[in-house]
């Protein structure tokens, strides 16, 4: 009962942040663009880091047509990749999170990444609604910001998370395979 009501006033805090920043920044801009994506990401974390779910969904699964991570490959990852490098955001992330070399380490890291690319599709599909509203209200050339952080604060993290999974896998069965 108390996980629910946190849970509830987790959403209920969400929505009058987000209410506030529509009413005091304007929607059509980079301002507003870059503060929605990063509320949202302190909503969502707080929200699934409550919620504590095993992710044990297929959806987390490799799918076929993702096999050795080729279609990622294409899409850009690597150069993602290297832009949080330069960004320092890979650093800052090791430093939260370093990284082990046994197997609950690697497992716990797997479910991470499961977390996270949970948060960034919720923040996605939420920022994608404002997109598409933004869009519609004041055209699509105001909407671009949406898009454009979008795509490099959701859609490619989601995609370096699909990427990166496989490989912690393996190097799960290898770990386990030693012991």
């Amino acid at each position: 009962m108390r996980k629910t009501a946190f849970l509830i006033l987790i959403a209920i805090i969400s929505i009058a942040s987000i209410c506030a920043l529509v009413i005091y920044i304007r929607m059509d801009g980079f301002s507003f663009a870059w503060a929605l994506n990063f509320l949202l990401m302190l909503c969502v974390f707080a929200f699934t880091g409550e919620l504590k779910s095993q992710l044990t969904s297929p959806y987390y699964d490799e799918k076929g047509w993702e096999r050795r991570g080729e279609i990622y490959e294409r899409l850009g990852v690597n150069f993602f990749r290297k832009l949080l490098v330069l960004t320092g955001w890979e650093k800052l992330s090791k430093k939260s999170n370093p990284i082990e070399k046994n197997t609950k380490a690697l497992m716990h890291l797997h479910h991470q990444t499961k977390k996270s690319e949970l948060d960034h599709v919720i923040i996605l599909l939420i920022v994608l609604g404002f997109n598409v509203f933004v869009a519609v209200k004041f055209g699509v050339l105001k909407s671009l910001w949406l898009l454009i952080l979008n795509i490099l604060l959701n859609l490619y993290p989601i995609f370096l998370q699909r990427y990166n999974r496989p490989r912690i896998t393996r190097a799960i069965n290898l770990s386990q395979r030693r012991q």
